[in-house]
Order: structure tokens, then sequence, then C-alpha cells
């Protein structure tokens, strides 16, 4: 298979945005924004976006195999798609559905293709600003059509990050609670997209995760090594997509990574 082409899936994605994206930003009916798995928040656009990026990246790629938040809350076992020989397309259709929801702009399209254990590329797209952020394996990562490059030093009690609020085990959340005096800030965009962004330009330092849902993370994480940045579990090794792992620490630069997970262990 060639490369996929960066302005087909912007195309798809401004497409797609145009049509039900943006007609419902601020606009959404209470009958259409609904609670699953009894905590997360859902709605008609989510469900929507899934659907319509379904047809058109199978057209673009057809036979291949896909994963995607609400085809997952329906079926859990398609997660086994990530270790069939196949091309697998894995879709967040609205990452920070609650501030979508809330009339909040930092919402994203999401998607990555894998091949069994190997992410190829990915695409984090705003709807708002039509930007696009894209990564290819071992061919960098481009905000538009301009590489990017992390070129950060902050040390750990100047750096800027997020930790996540819940699913901790009580161990873990222990550690974590007396972890967060050594930075200088900790907040959230409640969406994970923009944060690796944000990490993949300079303008943030670090996160803290606990569930890794795959349509959260493969995204981001193929942006964020490919323009410098470091990722690792709790207890060693890179963050790997078909694993049904939890605990990773996600940072602009290696010495910070390692300095958090060293204040970890203390």
């Amino acid at each position: 298979m060639n490369e996929i082409d960066t302005n087909d899936i912007k195309t798809i994605l401004t497409d797609i945005s145009k049509k039900i994206v943006i007609p419902k930003f601020k606009n959404l009916k209470d009958n259409e924004i609904w609670i699953k798995n009894q905590n997360d928040l859902v709605t008609i656009v989510d469900i929507q976006v899934e659907d319509e990026l379904i047809k058109n990246l199978n057209n673009l790629l057809p036979d291949s195999l896909f994963v995607g938040e609400e085809m997952y809350s329906k079926n859990p076992k398609i997660v086994k798609n990530y270790l069939q020989k196949s091309y697998c397309w894995t879709i967040d259709p609205i990452d920070g559905t609650k501030n979508f929801a809330k009339g909040k702009e930092k919402f994203a399209i999401m998607l990555a293709l894998t091949y069994e254990k190997k992410i190829l590329q990915s695409w984090i797209y705003k709807p708002i600003s039509e930007d696009i952020i894209s990564a290819k394996f071992e061919n960098g990562s481009f905000y538009n059509d301009k590489k990017i490059k992390i070129i950060d030093d902050t040390p750990i009690n100047n750096s800027v990050g997020s930790i996540s609020s819940k699913y901790w085990e009580d161990n873990d959340f222990l550690k974590i609670k007396r972890l967060k005096n050594i930075f200088k800030e900790i907040n959230s965009y409640g969406c994970i997209g923009f944060e690796y962004v944000d990490l993949s330009l300079n303008k943030r330092n670090f996160a803290i995760l606990s569930k890794l849902s795959p349509w959260d993370h493969i995204p981001g994480i193929l942006i964020l090594r490919e323009a410098g940045g470091f990722d690792s579990y709790f207890d060693q090794g890179n963050y790997q997509h078909y694993l049904n792992k939890k605990n990773l620490i996600v940072s602009s630069n290696k010495n910070l990574g390692k300095k958090i997970l060293s204040s970890l262990k203390e």
C-alpha cells in the first residue's frame, strides 16, 4: 500500500465537519446528548461522524478494518482487529465530546491507520480552525504542511501538563497525589488530542494518563513520537496500541519523562 495522502484525509474531514459537526456546534438539542456506559457523554454527532468516516475511509482503502469509539461501546471485541493481518483504521469521531456539547472549541476528530502492531499514519483535525496535524512512521510530524519538531528542555519544576483525574487504582492514586506538587501547573483541556498537539508544538510538557482507550492515544502518540517526544508505561516500555494496559507518561522530552518515572518510584 502507498501512504494515504493527508490532503485526501483533510478533504474527507473538512466535508464531514461542514456537513455534520459545525451545524450542530452550540446547536445540540437535549435529545441529541446522552450518557453511555453509565459514565461517558455521547452526542448524535459522534455517531454520525463515525458512520460517515467508515464509509469514506473504506472507499479510500477498501477491505480495511475499523476500531471506532462508538463501535467499541457496542462491541468491545473489535479491538481484536488490531492483530489481524489487515489495515485497520482507529476513529475518535469527536475527541472532547463534553467540550463540544458545552460549546467549547477544544474538540477534534482523530484518526490513525495501523497494520498489526505498527502505527503507520495518524491525523488530528480541528473542525473550528480547519487545521490538520499528521504523522507518518519514520517520516515526521506536520502541522498542516509545516514539519514540526519538539525543542524542549523544561525542568520538571517548571513544567505544565495534565494528570488524569479518574480510573486510578488505589496505590497508583497515592503515587499521583504525591507527585502533583513537583510541577509548575496541572490543567486539563478536556481533549487529549489538543494536548498531544500542544506537546508536539512546545506548548505543553507532559501528560500522566490512566485509562488508555486506543482511539484517544494512537493518533497522538505517533505525532508525538515523530516530533521527538517521549512515552512510557509506568512499568517501562513504549505504548503499544494492541495491549490492554493502563498508566502512561507522555512528555515533550525524554529527560522530563524519565524524571517523572523516577519520581513515581520515590
